[in-house]
């Protein structure tokens, strides 16, 4: 029997989604991203939907949309056309709790929207970064024409995206688009540390702030800042004295151990 080509691990209030294709890098097939969408789908339908980290098996992250797979069935409902059941980035963009993108190799094209997708991006030393659509023949249908300038600035963005051009985790971390650089050996340590301190907040709150991130940053600023205040006032109609006297030793303990 062949191996799945989506690995799913469960810890914790932490689901470790492993993308397992490392002979083809991970190139997303139809199947693998129908898999994908899937798991998200299910993972989201939890009372309490775990953190998630998303990597990739073997040497790469995702070399994006399955080309020799393409080069029979054509682009059409490939990128940007979808159906429901592989619309990553649709699927993705809908999930409550944090995603986070180990990334330790390269993320190419679609693989590098897929990166993007996520709400942050941890990488290894051995990571890399392309946009190769306009090299491939393809516009990008799954955010990056739009994520990518608002994350390192609309000049970066047309360096990367217009040439088509590698850039390293060092210099992606310089420009913003990862949120650190740690060595490959560590690179899982460091996701899994990370999904713990979120998955440890208060669970129905945590959801609620991504979700007004999210909503928020696609506002004006005005418009964002009524929004926040709106919905902090729904909140604190929610919570009790008695709430935040049992949380506050907690927090306060927290403060005063944690390193940085």
């Amino acid at each position: 029997m062949s191996e799945s080509v989506l690995l799913i691990e469960e810890n914790d209030g932490i689901a470790e989604l492993t993308l397992n294709r490392p002979a083809k890098k991970n190139a997303l097939s139809r199947e693998l991203r129908k898999a994908l969408v899937s798991a998200f789908y299910d993972l989201a339908g939890r009372r309490r939907p775990p953190v998630v980290i998303l990597t990739g098996a073997g040497d790469a992250f995702t070399a994006g949309l399955d080309l020799k797979e393409l080069a029979v069935t054509g682009i059409s409902n490939a990128s940007g056309e979808d159906p429901p059941e592989v619309d990553i980035a649709r699927q993705m963009a809908a999930y409550p709790a944090p995603i986070i993108g180990a990334v330790g190799g390269v993320a190419v094209t679609g693989g590098f929207e897929i990166a993007l997708a996520c709400d942050l991006i941890i990488a290894s030393t051995n990571a890399r970064f392309a946009d190769t659509h306009a090299r491939v023949g393809i516009l990008p249908g799954w955010g990056l024409s739009q994520r990518l300038p608002r994350l390192i600035g609309i000049v970066r963005a047309k360096e990367l995206s217009l040439t088509g051009n590698y850039i390293d985790a060092e210099q992606a971390e310089r420009w913003g688009l990862v949120n650190r650089v740690v060595a490959p050996e560590n690179l899982m340590a460091a996701c899994r540390a990370l999904a713990a301190d979120m998955a440890s907040c208060e669970p129905e709150v945590m959801l609620a702030y991504k979700r007004v991130i999210d909503d928020g940053f696609g506002m004006n600023f005005a418009a964002a800042m009524n929004m926040e205040s709106e919905r902090s006032k729904e909140h604190a109609r929610t919570v009790s004295a008695e709430d935040i006297a049992a949380r506050r030793s907690s927090v306060q303990t927290r403060g005063k151990t944690q390193k940085g």
